[in-house]
């Protein structure tokens, strides 16, 4: 918190606790968004009525994800990823052939076909956290080691130690978006 007290901070109902709202005495008509962390921080003027700081949050996160889209991770950067995660929670046994992100795909966050070796990630995926993609890496990863969803694979799946926090947010962004989609 910053040592001025006409600050305040407050998470925002709804869009999960990625999103901070601070409001100033100080700011007088300008609204701004940077991120800390993973979490976008959105400072407001602090005579905002609660329906204009609403409309104003969901304009910067809408802003910051365009931005965020921008910095893309390629196919390239993802297979180097998967590989390392890879290298890490399975000593090397998964081995994807190639890694890419799809636009088409609706009814999952990833896929993989275990007798070519190839994963492909929902580009859904691109705007959300960094362990949530690495979980739907080690996910699709597993499956190059060990086909269903079986004891085996959760075994294996559950190496990631970030896994339930990510299974979480997925959950939670289905329910926001309306979806009943499954990894």
């Amino acid at each position: 918190m910053n040592a001025n007290n006409d600050d305040s901070f407050q998470p925002i109902p709804g869009l999960g606790s990625g999103v901070e709202v601070r409001r100033s005495a100080r700011r007088k008509r300008t609204i701004s968004a940077h991120r800390e962390g993973e979490n976008v921080v959105i400072s407001i003027p602090a005579n905002l009525s609660k329906r204009e700081e609403s409309d104003a949050v969901r304009e910067m996160v809408e802003r910051m994800n365009k931005h965020d889209l921008k910095k893309k991770i390629s196919d390239e950067d993802l297979e180097v990823r998967s590989l390392a995660l890879g290298a890490k929670y399975f000593e090397g046994l998964a081995l994807p052939r190639s890694v890419r992100w799809v636009s088409n795909m609706r009814e999952r966050w990833g896929s993989c076909t275990p007798e070519d070796g190839s994963i492909r990630i929902s580009d859904r995926v691109r705007l959300m956290p960094e362990y949530v993609l690495d979980y739907v890496l080690v996910h699709e990863l597993a499956h190059l080691i060990e086909i269903g969803h079986n004891p085996a694979f959760y075994e294996l799946e559950n190496r990631y130690p970030e896994r339930l926090r990510a299974e979480a947010y997925l959950e939670g962004w289905q329910a926001g978006h309306g979806h009943g989609e499954s990894s």
